[in-house]
C-alpha cells in the first residue's frame, strides 16, 4: 500500500522539514511508503555539488543549497513536485539507479497520456522532449530511505529558468506540458495520472490518502528559518 498526500502550495523549507520528519519515522521501522505532492512558491535550489555560478540573477527569488543530487533548478506555481519517501531496502533492494529509472518511467507514462513522447537522455537525468527538458530529477537517500524527487513542468512560468543555467546545461532548453500542447493543463488531473503510474511502476497494490502534515502536531511555523544562500536576508 502506498500512502500519499497533496500538500497544495507550501514553502520549500516547510516541505523539506516535513520530509525530514517522515524520514525519521521510517527509520524507526515505520512500514508506510509515502508520496508527497506539492507546489512551491518561486524558489531556486542547488544540489549537493551544484555551482552557484549557474544562478545568474535570482533577484527576489530565494536560493537554497539542498542535499539532493544535481545542479540548480527552479520550482514554482504550475509545477508538479513529487517527493517519494520510500524504503529502498525492501522495495528495490537498495538499487538507487533502478529507483531513478522507475521515477523517470512514471513521468514518461504520464506524459504519454497527453500525447507527449518524453524520453531519458543519458548521461543526463530527467525527462526530455528533444533538447527540451520537461522534468528534473534530483534525489537523495538516507540509510535506505529516499527523499527529494521529481519536478514536472505542467503550467510552469518558464521565464524563471532564464535566470539560471538549468541543471548546469547551457545548451539545454526547458519546456512544459502547456508549451508542448499549446494550452494550460489541469494540474490535479496530471497529479492523479502520475500517482496511478507511480503505483503501477513500483508495484503497489493500492493507494491511500493520508494527512501527514498533521501527524505529531507538525506545523509550517516549526520549520527552520534559514535564509537564501545568495541573498542573506530571510526568504
Amino acid at each position: 500500500m502506498l500512502h500519499y498526500q497533496n500538500l497544495g502550495r507550501m514553502d520549500y523549507l516547510a516541505a523539506l522539514e516535513l520530509q525530514e520528519r517522515l524520514i525519521e519515522c521510517k527509520q524507526q521501522e515505520s512500514p508506510i511508503d509515502i508520496l508527497l505532492f506539492v507546489e512551491h512558491p518561486h524558489v531556486y535550489t542547488l544540489g549537493r555539488g551544484g555551482n552557484e555560478a549557474n544562478v545568474l540573477a535570482a533577484e527576489e527569488v530565494p536560493v537554497y543549497r539542498t542535499s539532493r543530487g544535481g545542479d540548480v533548478t527552479y520550482h514554482g506555481p504550475g509545477q508538479l513536485v513529487v517527493y517519494p519517501i520510500i524504503d529502498l531496502r525492501s522495495k528495490l533492494r537498495k538499487d538507487v539507479h533502478r529507483y531513478v529509472r522507475n521515477l523517470e518511467l512514471s513521468a514518461i507514462r504520464t506524459l504519454k497520456e497527453y500525447g507527449l513522447e518524453g524520453a531519458r537522455r543519458p548521461p543526463f537525468t530527467g525527462i526530455w522532449i528533444g533538447n527540451r527538458k520537461i522534468a528534473a530529477i534530483g534525489v537523495a537517500v538516507r540509510r535506505g530511505i529516499t527523499f527529494h524527487g521529481l519536478a514536472l513542468n505542467v503550467n510552469t512560468d518558464l521565464s524563471y529558468f532564464n535566470r539560471i543555467i538549468p541543471c548546469g546545461l547551457s545548451w539545454a532548453d526547458v519546456t512544459s506540458m502547456t508549451r508542448e500542447i499549446g494550452t494550460n493543463q489541469n494540474l490535479a488531473e496530471v497529479r492523479e495520472r502520475f500517482l496511478h503510474h507511480f503505483a503501477e511502476v513500483f508495484g503497489y497494490t493500492g493507494v491511500k490518502e493520508k494527512d501527514f502534515a498533521e501527524d505529531g502536531g507538525w506545523r509550517m511555523e516549526d520549520r527552520d528559518s534559514r535564509s537564501s544562500i545568495i541573498d542573506p536576508r530571510p526568504a
